[in-house]
């Protein structure tokens, strides 16, 4: 199979992938049905697997299609995006750009941020939404979305941009009081505040073996932001686990005191999370690229924090 002929057969199976139909794909694509047929038998017999599973009722991806398509999609959104760039230069971005923000990352980082990107772009219309639900980008008609923490699958293409510490801290005046605690497990003597969106007041910390481990706190208080969990936690209330975006500044300033640095998991980032397109617009582009030159790795706001090592 020639190059530009596996590329269209890659696009016409991804397509398949997202629709879960030949016709469907077909008719995206402004293809035949029997030529997406075609593409997809040369696909299978060049790689020597089957991908999709074909009955009379239904069709669904193999486990092999199924993993396959997660890596077409990466490797052609990046295709897209380059020539999107190159075609970007010629053209000024504009128009209305709608996004959605976690409500205290978006306050505290993103609003301080966007009068450089409104300066820069004075053609770019910005509605922005903040809120700590999660949205869906593509029902509620967003161009793009800046989420925090470890991503579940989607359809979604996800930029990402940082890493998002967290820390388990208290302040000085808790520790004197109530001691620290040496271990995950120890967690359960203490004063814990939780974040009351979440069903179950459980912290995802890490082992000695370097483990993942899911432990049961408890706390006089459960309240739903994340700066309302730092002036407790100053105040002498209680443990908190919050997200160094938040707390930074206190950490350097000693007003709270990092614990179990080990057992603290690094897994979670900064992205920023948009629809897949054939064609990615100038001004989501200008936007995606704003947010990677602002929060760059590490963030500023954990510029001169030492974290330890972790477990193991």
């Amino acid at each position: 199979m020639k190059h530009m002929d596996r590329l269209t057969a890659l696009r016409s199976f991804v397509c398949i992938s997202e629709t879960r139909s030949f016709s469907e794909a077909a008719r995206r694509l402004v293809l035949s049905k029997s030529l997406v047929s075609r593409q997809i038998s040369g696909l299978e017999a060049e790689l020597g697997v089957l991908l999709i599973s074909r009955t009379t009722r239904r069709l669904s991806l193999t486990e092999a299609g199924q993993a396959y398509a997660e890596r077409c999609q990466r490797v052609l959104a990046d295709l897209e995006e380059a020539d999107q760039a190159i075609s970007n230069l010629q053209v000024r971005p504009s128009g209305r750009l709608k996004i959605t923000a976690p409500m205290s990352f978006g306050t505290l980082h993103l609003a301080p941020a966007l009068a450089r990107f409104i300066k820069r772009y004075p053609d770019i219309e910005l509605d922005m939404s903040l809120s700590d639900r999660v949205v869906d980008v593509i029902e509620e008609g967003f161009d793009l979305a800046v989420r925090i923490g470890r991503l579940a699958e989607s359809s979604l293409i996800a930029r990402k941009l940082c890493p998002m510490r967290r820390i388990v801290c208290a302040s000085s005046d808790y520790i004197k009081q109530h001691g620290k605690p040496a271990k995950p497990q120890d967690l359960s003597g203490h004063s814990c505040l939780s974040h009351s969106d979440l069903s179950a007041q459980e912290w995802r910390l890490m082992d000695e073996a370097g483990r993942p481990v899911a432990i049961s706190t408890k706390g006089p208080v459960r309240v739903n932001n994340g700066e309302a969990m730092r002036h407790l936690a100053l105040a002498g209330v209680g443990i908190v686990f919050l997200p160094t975006f938040f707390i930074g500044p206190d950490l350097k300033a000693k007003r709270l005191i990092s614990l179990l640095e080990i057992h603290t998991p690094q897994d979670a980032a900064l992205y920023a999370v948009y629809p897949h397109s054939r064609h990615l617009s100038p001004k989501v582009r200008a936007f995606v690229d704003f947010m990677a030159q602002t929060f760059t790795s590490p963030p500023y706001w954990d510029e001169g924090l030492d974290f330890g090592a972790g477990p193991g």
